[in-house]
């Protein structure tokens, strides 16, 4: 299935995509797409479901986050060798974690704002995990099995921030609209092989990313295991499993994103997400 949550920003409703593309409204059948619902075993309620019964969503409203109410994102940087070499960084030996806030969240083609102050703006097209079972200390045999599906993730990033400034990586990941999500999320039924996707990324119509998730240091699998050894994945928590080369950091010259810039992005099987640049301002 195909699952999207769509409305005004903070009342999304829960619907999911027909064969046909069209969105179908899911809010008579269950509350929200959150981790209240996949802890509850909510896709199991929806198996049997005939989409063709429920009532098509008119126009095309839209898109909020694919997953409501998420906990955290856990990021993983540095998972693709092609990645690293392009940031002067040495393959790590383990899994490198930062966390994104949720307030970082927002709909697959909202705006995304340009820090004020920012010269260093990036882009990041990355595989996004979601969970459906609380996971802690779990192997890496059984990892999948608490996998409820996959997104897209937009990891942007203000490099400065993140890299020049002191601290955490986190300074850089987290300002508001830093974390696009969708459109879709996709049960994990519909991607046996997480590890054969292709995904790309283009930005104001050009396609600087170009890679596929085979070439993950780190796979799906090993990165559920290792994280839960370090913290408890709730149901409705997202691994964004990392990017592969072809970020503005690593254009010669550099590139970084502007006030009217696009991006435009997708991960095989999961969708498109597009979003424009804007100016951040105070709220």
């Amino acid at each position: 299935m195909k699952l999207v949550r769509y409305g005004c920003k903070g009342d999304e409703k829960p619907g999911v995509l027909d064969p046909h593309g069209e969105i179908r409204d899911l809010s008579g059948k269950i509350p929200d797409i959150d981790g209240a619902f996949l802890a509850a075993g909510g896709l199991r309620v929806l198996e049997g479901l005939q989409v063709s019964e429920l009532p098509i969503v008119q126009g095309e409203p839209r898109l909020g986050p694919c997953v409501g109410k998420v906990g955290k994102i856990v990021c993983v940087g540095l998972n693709y060798s092609d990645h690293a070499k392009e940031s002067g960084a040495p393959v790590p030996s383990e899994p490198i974690l930062f966390l994104k806030p949720s307030s970082s969240i927002c709909g697959p083609n909202d705006d995304v704002e340009i820090p004020v102050g920012s010269v260093k703006t990036d882009w990041e097209v990355e595989l996004g995990v979601v969970i459906g079972r609380r996971a802690k200390y779990v192997d890496e045999h059984s990892a999948l099995q608490y996998v409820a599906g996959y997104c897209v993730v937009n990891d942007v990033s203000e490099r400065e921030f993140q890299l020049e400034r002191s601290g955490q990586w986190d300074k850089g990941k987290s300002h508001d609209t830093f974390a696009p999500i969708g459109p879709w999320f996709v049960t994990a039924d519909e991607i046996p092989d997480p590890q054969q996707l292709g995904l790309w990324a283009d930005v104001s119509g050009t396609r600087y990313q170009d890679g596929s998730t085979a070439n993950m240091i780190f796979d799906v699998r090993t990165l559920v295991s290792y994280i839960s050894r370090f913290m408890t994945l709730e149901p409705g928590d997202i691994i964004s499993t990392g990017t592969p080369a072809g970020v503005g950091m690593g254009q010669k010259p550099v590139k970084y994103l502007r006030e009217g810039d696009s991006m435009r992005m997708c991960v095989e099987g999961l969708g498109v997400q597009e979003q424009h640049c804007v100016a951040a301002v105070a709220s």
